[in-house]
């Protein structure tokens, strides 16, 4: 289940993709979920757990990625239950952060109005217990507090 924090949020990690240059593990970059993750936000290509087939950049280090991706990939394969700032992703990872939160117990801080688009989705908002299943009630949420 997702469960969402609405605005500062103290330990969460701020800046995902310092945190993921430090701590990620090369079998992280190669795992399914991974792979279709950077190929969908980043466009490219995972040749290995070290080398990414860019079509803009060309052939790139895994600590190139994007700070999307590499959120994505942290909320995915870190287990230290840590809580990262999904406003290092742009809308183009919210599918990503909902299907994660689809596999497992995923809690996130927010500190803007993410676009989870137009479909249902569910969501616990920590900051009032309440469950959200749509971008509307989402928003007349998050509008007080982001």
């Amino acid at each position: 289940m997702l469960s969402i924090f609405l605005g500062d949020m103290d330990g969460a990690i701020f800046h995902p993709p310092t945190y993921f240059d430090n701590q990620y593990e090369d079998e992280w970059i190669t795992e399914t979920l991974s792979v279709e993750m950077i190929k969908d936000v980043d466009k490219s290509d995972v040749i290995g757990p070290r080398l990414i087939d860019s079509p803009v950049l060309g052939p790139i280090s895994t600590r190139e990625l994007s700070g999307g991706v590499k959120t994505l990939i942290l909320m995915a394969f870190d287990d230290t239950d840590k809580v990262f700032n999904a406003s290092s992703c742009g809308n183009n990872c919210a599918k990503w952060i909902l299907k994660i939160g689809e596999m497992k117990d995923l809690t996130i801080n927010l500190r803007h109005i993410m676009n989870f688009g137009d479909e249902a989705f569910e969501a616990k908002i920590l900051n009032t217990g309440e469950m959200v299943h749509n971008m509307m009630e989402f928003i007349n949420i998050a509008g007080e507090y982001v």
